[in-house]
């Protein structure tokens, strides 16, 4: 990374700080307890795997669609109130979680934090198109947005151990507490800083929700990436819960000792590989990093596949490949949408995105039907083949792209203003 992007960072505006420092801070503190839910209802109401799956995973799915129609709005009538009512739905939702005695209230909550998540992240994302003129400076604030995301993922297990807390339920209060001062936050800048105030009075032209879906529907660049993405994080996932499940049924040896390396290996490669990696990628087109990224992640799953179930040293180097994969494919994905995204229906085009979702939360269902059924080195060598479909889905979409951009060229020669190339 050259110096200039670093001091890119000293002049992105306050509310875009508020942003970033929020992620951070949210995500470590969420993280404090959240992988520990599952023990949390197993103890509580005695609640077996499936169960606790579907009560996880069902509020998720059903979340995606709600992101999109969030973004969709906060297109027409601002982010603002937007931004502060996802934030304050999660303040809510996790005072709720540090309270419940009660399966309902335990659903009620859970449901909660995926519609607070869902109303929140489009138009987080879209924010920084508004706020950052700069493409150059806009993929920075993407790329250090996902890397303090990350470091509040590694560290907020690791402080919640340390203090003792992981597996408390009164700890969610501290995530709910540092959502309320995002929330306060939010309420600051969008009032008081000179960004807040331009982006209250930035008035998009957005179209109602029919025009906007008859322009995403004619985006057929953009839907046959979002479909790509969507297999991409359905093969990903099947790194978290599936990979314990498998792991699990044949009896690994020292499992619990396995797990927590890889879960801070795939922690530690991110943090400290990410800029690195954006560096070497640097002079790519976005499309050619994710064409690698998928490579990679195909690699993993192979090496998944092949791994002796005893050789501990061979899981944990699969899951480093994976996490380079994650590396370079997730932030990527975000500043992917941001340059397709036309400027009035920014938050419309990161709604879609919301329907990533489906994969990621399709994965462990699939993933432990298939690996009790067939097992383990099946599920990894099918989304090996997956990695394929992907790669042909996005060799088609620049064909598509390329051929939108010499229909749309005038007779003349004058440049297109077509669909933005990947």
């Amino acid at each position: 990374m050259d110096r200039q992007w670093w001091q890119s960072l000293y002049g992105l505006p306050p509310l875009i700080w508020i942003i970033l420092l929020g992620s951070f801070f949210g995500r470590g503190t969420y993280f404090m307890v959240w992988p520990f839910l599952a023990i949390l209802l197993h103890e509580k109401f005695a609640l077996g795997p499936g169960v606790i799956g579907v009560i996880l995973s069902a509020s998720a799915m059903a979340s995606a669609l709600l992101g999109f129609f969030v973004g969709a709005l906060s297109d027409r009538y601002g982010r603002r109130g937007v931004l502060i009512l996802g934030t304050a739905i999660n303040t809510v939702a996790f005072v709720i979680l540090s309270q419940a005695e009660t399966l309902m209230a335990f659903v009620i909550a859970i449901t909660l934090c995926s519609i607070g998540r869902s109303i929140w992240e489009p138009p987080a994302s879209a924010l920084f198109g508004d706020l950052i003129p700069d493409a150059r400076s806009r993929e920075l604030a993407l790329q250090f947005r996902y890397f303090l995301i990350n470091v509040g993922a590694a560290l907020g297990p690791i402080i919640g151990v340390w203090a003792g807390i992981s597996a408390q339920q009164s700890t969610f209060g501290l995530t709910a507490l540092s959502y309320l001062l995002l929330c306060i936050g939010l309420v600051w800048g969008f009032q008081y800083s000179v960004a807040g105030k331009q982006s209250r009075r930035q008035q998009h032209a957005a179209s109602g929700l029919a025009e906007t879906l008859q322009v995403l529907r004619q985006d057929r660049v953009f839907l046959v990436i979002v479909l790509a993405n969507v297999l991409t994080l359905f093969i990903y996932a099947h790194f978290d819960t599936s990979l314990v499940q498998y792991l699990t049924q044949m009896q690994a040896p020292s499992l619990v000792g396995l797990i927590s390396g890889m879960i801070l290996i795939n922690a530690m490669t991110i943090v400290l590989l990410q800029f690195p990696l954006l560096r070497v990628m640097g002079r790519l087109d976005v499309n050619q990093r994710m064409i690698i990224g998928v490579i990679i992640l195909a690699l993993g799953q192979a090496w998944f596949a092949l791994n002796p179930i005893h050789w501990l040293y061979g899981w944990l180097g699969a899951t480093f490949v994976v996490s380079i994969a994650e590396a370079v494919l997730f932030p990527t994905m975000s500043i992917q949408i941001d340059r397709m995204a036309p400027n009035h229906l920014r938050g419309s085009y990161f709604g879609a995105a919301s329907f990533y979702t489906f994969g990621w939360s399709s994965a462990p269902l699939v993933g432990g039907y298939v690996i009790q059924w067939f097992g383990g080195s099946v599920l990894y060598w099918s989304m090996f083949v997956f990695c394929g479909l992907v790669l042909m889905l996005y060799r088609y979409s620049k064909r598509l792209s390329e051929g939108e951009k010499r229909i749309a060229a005038p007779v003349s020669g004058q440049p297109a203003n077509g669909p933005a190339a990947l």
